[in-house]
Order: structure tokens, then sequence, then C-alpha cells
């Protein structure tokens, strides 16, 4: 064998070696490539975990089996009493009362969910209420959907008798022989000095303490023969104050 030869052959001895030596790098490589492959699998499924416990929670709905017991412990967290409602003819300010805890809970757990905004002042009755919470479109009853179908207890034995300015809760039109609220509606008192003869009856949770000068123009509006304003009177906005 020539030296030229040899040189020739221990290149190509060296070559091969390098190359089989390189291979673990490669490998290494590729196991880190899986690795980083994997954790970024891990992390989306840790996301889709989190975004359905999210989902859960969000799909709280109230029920006649839940309500009290959720409204009970909602009312220790509450630190507002007072509600503005924004109408085209201004703001009414209303104050709710301590002891009357599942409608001042309901009511002000409505308000934030954003429940009245857009509904309307649907009944006006002269001289006597103006009552609101309700609406005739999908909006409102999508809302009510969300948030659940329940009824609320009377709660008349508080003191509280439906001055002029007072706000209250009339009761389920179906089915309800013990008076049951219905949770989405209210009526705030015109009658001077009052209308006692719903003492007893009906749940009053708060009054007014700004803006009876709105309620009474309200009030005023034309109605058709069913109470319902010849022009909708639409609550623009719930919001708590104080």
């Amino acid at each position: 064998m020539t030296f030229k030869t040899f040189s020739l052959f221990t290149i190509i001895i060296t070559l091969f070696f390098s190359s089989c030596r390189e291979q673990p790098a490669d490998k290494n490589k590729e196991n880190h490539n899986n690795n980083v492959e994997l954790d970024t699998s891990a992390t989306q499924n840790a996301k889709v975990k989190e975004e359905t416990k999210e989902d859960k929670e969000e799909e709280f709905v109230l029920t006649e089996d839940n309500a009290i017991e959720f409204f009970y412990e909602y009312n220790k967290t509450l630190t507002e009493n007072t509600v503005k409602l924004t109408t085209r003819f201004g703001d009414i300010e209303i104050e709710l009362y301590d002891n009357v805890p599942y409608h001042k809970a309901n009511f002000i757990y409505l308000t934030k969910k954003g429940y009245f905004d857009n509904t309307y002042f649907h009944r006006v009755v002269k001289n006597f209420i103006i009552q609101g919470g309700n609406a005739d479109n999908l909006e409102t009853a999508k809302k009510r959907s969300e948030i659940g179908r329940y009824l609320l207890p009377p709660d008349t034995r508080k003191g509280h008798k439906h001055h002029r300015g007072t706000i209250s809760m009339p009761s389920s039109e179906i089915d309800n022989p013990h008076m049951l609220a219905s949770p989405y509606e209210f009526f705030i008192v015109v009658t001077k000095p009052g209308s006692y003869h719903l003492d007893g009856g009906y749940t009053p949770f708060g009054r007014v303490i700004k803006g009876m000068d709105v309620v009474d123009e309200i009030n005023s509006q034309p109605v058709d023969d069913g109470d319902w304003p010849s022009q909708n009177i639409k609550i623009e906005k719930a919001e708590i104050i104080k």
C-alpha cells in the first residue's frame, strides 16, 4: 500500500467515525423538539380545562331550589344599597331596605347582571303606580333564561308601608296562591299619600330618594287600554351608585 493510498484510507475512516459521533447530538435535538411539543400540548390542555371551569361558573342558573339560599349568602357580601335608573325623563335614585334581604339582594344582583338595562316601564296606572322590569323583546327573554326561573317569598312584616315613592315587588300571576313575588319586575307608588291597601299583599323593599318628579312625569304619559304607555318608556341603564 502506497503512502497516498494509506492517507486516503485514513481520511475515510476518520470521516466515518466523526459521522457516528455526531448522531447522538442530532437524536438529542430531536428529543428536545419532541419535549417542546409535549409541553405545548400540556399547556393547551391546562388552558382548555381552565376555560371549561370558567364556563361552568358562568352557567350558574337560579332556580326555585337554590334561589333563597343563594340570595341569603349573597346579601352578606353587599355593602351597597342605592340604585340609579336612567330614563329619557331623567334619573330615579332608589334606596333599598336592609331588613328585606332577599328582595334587596335580588334587585342588586339583577342590576349588576345588567338585567334592567333596556327594559321598560311597561305599565302605567294613573295616580297609582308605574311598573318596570319587563319588555316585549328577545333580549329581555334571553336575559331571564340565562339568569333563571324562580320566585321570592313575600316579606311583608318588616314595618314598611306603601307610601308614595315606595318601590315594591308584584306577585307572579301564574299559579301563585301564596303571593310569591315575580323577581324581575317592580313598581313605584305614585299615590299621595300612599296606596296602603297594598300592605300585607306585596313586599316594599325600598324607596325613591331622588327623582319623584321623574316618576310623576312617567305616570303622566298617555297609555293604551292595557296601561302600556303609547310610547315605550325605556330604562336605559340601571346601576349601583353606593
